[in-house]
C-alpha cells in the first residue's frame, strides 16, 4: 500500500462553500458504493477555506473512490480551470506538517 494523498488547490473565484458542499456530496457518494462504516474508518481529508486547499488521503479504495469522485464533480460544476490537483506525500505526514505549521504562526 502506497501513502497517497492528492491536494486540492482552487483560485480565487470559487467559493469555498460550494467546495465543501462537493466534498460531502463525493464522500456520500463514496458510502453508496462502500457503505458507511466502511467510509468511516477509512476516509482521511481535510478542507481549509481559508488556505484554499483540500487534501484527500487515497492510500485506500476509499480514498482513491473519494478523490476521483470529487474531481470529476469538480470538473463539472467549478471547471477544470478553476482547481489544481497533484499527488503528494501521505497524509498523516501532511496533518503533522501542517499542525507544526499552526503552531509557529
Amino acid at each position: 500500500m502506497t501513502d497517497t494523498t492528492y491536494m486540492y488547490r482552487f483560485t480565487e473565484s470559487v467559493e469555498m462553500s460550494e467546495i465543501t458542499d462537493t466534498l460531502l456530496l463525493a464522500v456520500a457518494a463514496a458510502e453508496a458504493l462502500h457503505g458507511r462504516a466502511k467510509v468511516n474508518l477509512d476516509a482521511s481529508f481535510e478542507l481549509s477555506e481559508s488556505e484554499r486547499i483540500c487534501r484527500i488521503g487515497a492510500d485506500n479504495e476509499v480514498g482513491k473512490d473519494i478523490a476521483k469522485i470529487f474531481t470529476e464533480y469538480l470538473s463539472l460544476e467549478i471547471g477544470e480551470g478553476a482547481f489544481v490537483v497533484e499527488q503528494v506525500g501521505s497524509f498523516s505526514e501532511l496533518s503533522v506538517q501542517n499542525k507544526k505549521e499552526q503552531a509557529n504562526a
